[in-house]
């Protein structure tokens, strides 16, 4: 009968292989600059925003609104919300005379329609004739 108390020998086991470091974490690889590595975070992005670009006017429940910005990116956006966030939508209620632009991050359902497009380029200036 074995002995619960006997120690087994750890010289005849081999060494447990190390897990690799994720390739986000390894040193000795270079990142890709400038690049937009996440396709389907952007896809989601776009479905949550909607047709909301700036200068589109749509109507909700509540209210109705003008974009005046879309901020895109994940810092700015959460400082604004004041919570975690890839994006934010700076808009202004146009049923309030005295309303203040300010920043939302509700997504885009089928109970909201929009009344005027968007730009979703800035538009280019030309020289006065």
């Amino acid at each position: 009968m074995h002995s619960m108390t006997a120690t087994p020998a750890l010289a005849t086991r081999p060494p447990l292989p190390k897990r690799p470091l994720p390739h986000e974490k390894t040193p000795d690889r270079p990142g890709t600059s400038g690049a937009r590595p996440h396709p389907q975070r952007d896809a989601r992005v776009d479905n949550e925003i909607g047709p909301r670009a700036v200068g589109a006017i749509y109507q909700t429940s509540i209210s109705a609104y003008e974009v005046l910005a879309v901020i895109r990116d994940p810092e700015r956006a959460s400082s604004l919300l004041k919570r975690a966030a890839l994006w934010a939508v700076i808009v202004r209620d146009i049923m309030r005379a005295d309303a203040e632009p300010y920043a939302v991050g509700d997504t885009w359902t089928t109970s909201d329609h929009l009344v005027r497009e968007g730009r979703r380029f800035p538009a280019a200036f030309a020289p006065a004739a």
